[in-house]
């Protein structure tokens, strides 16, 4: 497996940084294996009740923030795969919320959640073993900014990290 560098400025629109911030002087292979076992012992050692209920009105459970954290790991990947193969289409945005509202997670088992991400997040490595560097550096734009591959996969553990503290403090 490759060595994917840090993103640099300019690489992704600012707005990402504060979830780059999370993982930033890690390595990225590590980084997603050790997320995997992390939310698999999160889920493990609480029950049904805290996996569909939020921490305030309003709020997203933990199986919906499972789902919605693997809905945008899909997007992001997506958005890697479509930028590195020449896309110069801008790639749309998505609103999480109507995502979430239409899953029906809380509906799901959580081993079927966790396996779901686990398989997403094998299928992103195995698409990242198929990019050369140039592929990787290819820049295209997605919901409006410029980004560069590499960065889009960064994101994704980046996004993952925020939305893991989010359950550890406040659930």
């Amino acid at each position: 497996m490759k060595t994917l560098d840090f993103p640099q400025e300019g690489d992704h629109p600012k707005y990402f940084d504060k979830y780059l911030n999370y993982v930033k002087g890690q390595e990225f292979l590590g980084l997603m294996n050790k997320q995997v076992k992390e939310i698999e012992k999160l889920f493990e050692s609480k029950d049904e009740a805290w996996a569909v209920s939020g921490y305030a009105k309003g709020k997203w459970s933990p199986k919906e923030v499972l789902g919605h954290i693997t809905d945008s790991e899909r997007i992001f990947a997506y958005r890697a795969l479509s930028i590195s193969r020449g896309e110069k289409a801008d790639l749309p945005g998505y609103d999480q919320d109507p995502y979430v509202q239409g899953a029906g997670f809380n509906s799901l088992d959580s081993k079927d959640l966790l396996s779901d991400f686990k398989i997403n997040r094998i299928a992103i490595l195995s698409l990242l073993r198929t990019l050369d560097e140039k592929s990787l550096r290819q820049k295209g734009k997605a919901n409006g900014s410029d980004i560069i591959v590499n960065s889009l996969f960064w994101i994704i553990p980046a996004h993952f990290a925020h939305h893991f503290q989010v359950l550890k403090e406040k659930y």
